[in-house]
């Protein structure tokens, strides 16, 4: 497969998760927000644009965090590259470059997906966003049931499991990252603290799942340890992780290769899955929590960077090199 078409297959992917992501989080906090006080809602919001760290981004476009500014910066501004709207449209430019490469009801289904949220009435999602909200999760789930349902699982379908799973990784540090700050600094076991561990769980579609893993045990840490370390849960960073690896030893494959011989991909990922396979959740919470996740998020994003590296090979050779490196391949 060409590096080209690899590549936009992964940020096809990785475009459509973080749409949803996006979406998600500002369905799960738009009520709750607006039900707290003045000062609290403004914080509130303005953690909802920390989770993506686009703090100085929005205050060059907008003068204060509210839920018509936000909602308005995290769907469809022109000046945010995370919005809604711009991962929908880059998706689908990825998806039109690549269109023998996917089947027609991935490519149909993106199509419309993309022009429901191109053409929607802004000032009506405004004002009630929720049906949008909901069109848009059950849209990118659909996307991912199809890929799976009718794209044969050959590299193209690994290369779209990588970004889908490297993406839902991202998401789930960040949303922890802020959540959990919120969270730790009320009472443990207060009716305030199990709103903002409810708000981190649904953010990350996790409440149900983690309710039937913990009954009734609604506690920080055990919230933590789930987002982070479980194996069984499909947004868990360590799940991701192992997903990640999985289709990246599938796409190294070489019988011509000697079993130790990895390529830089597999060592990032494979040694970031280790060292969480063993963490103590209790050595890193608290205070100590945000500078875990802070370098765990760069130490993911430098993952990120190797599988690039190894797969995605798009070096313009200039002229006057040319000549040098044909030499050296002969």
């Amino acid at each position: 497969m060409l590096s080209r078409v690899a590549e936009s297959l992964y940020w096809m992917s990785r475009y459509v998760e973080r749409a949803e992501d996006i979406t998600r989080i500002l369905s799960v906090n738009f009520h709750a927000l607006l039900d707290t006080q003045m000062e609290q809602s403004q914080r509130g919001w303005e953690r909802l644009v920390s989770i993506n760290r686009d703090e100085k981004l929005f205050l060059q476009c907008f003068d204060k965090f509210d839920v018509r500014n936000v909602s308005e910066f995290l769907l469809w501004h022109p000046a945010n590259p995370n919005a809604v709207l711009a991962c929908i449209t880059r998706a689908r430019e990825n998806a039109r470059s690549v269109r023998g490469q996917i089947s027609s009801e991935m490519w149909e289904h993106l199509n419309r997906l993309y022009f429901s949220v191109k053409d929607v009435n802004r000032d009506s999602v405004l004002s009630g966003p929720h049906e949008f909200f909901r069109q848009m999760r059950d849209g990118s789930q659909a996307f991912q049931g199809m890929t799976s349902a009718t794209l044969t699982h050959g590299e193209a379908y690994e290369f779209i499991q990588i970004g889908k799973y490297l993406e839902r990784a991202d998401k789930t540090i960040r949303i922890l990252d802020v959540k959990y700050a919120e969270a730790n600094l009320l009472p443990e076991g207060s009716p305030a603290a199990a709103t903002q561990l409810i708000a981190m769980l649904r953010s990350c579609s996790a409440f149900e799942p983690f309710r039937q893993a913990h009954a009734a045990q609604l506690q920080a840490w055990r919230v933590a340890e789930y987002l982070l370390l479980s194996r069984d849960f499909p947004r868990a960073v360590l799940f991701c992780l192992d997903e990640c690896l999985q289709a990246v030893n599938t796409l190294s494959h070489d019988p011509a290769k000697l079993p130790g011989q990895l390529n830089n991909a597999q060592r990032a990922l494979g040694r970031l899955g280790a060292e969480m396979n063993y963490l103590d959740i209790q050595e890193v919470l608290g205070d100590d929590l945000h500078s875990y996740l802070d370098k765990l998020l760069k130490r993911l994003n430098h993952a990120g960077h190797e599988i690039e590296w190894t797969f995605f090979n798009t070096r313009v050779i200039l002229p006057g090199k040319q000549q040098v490196q044909q030499a050296q391949q002969q």
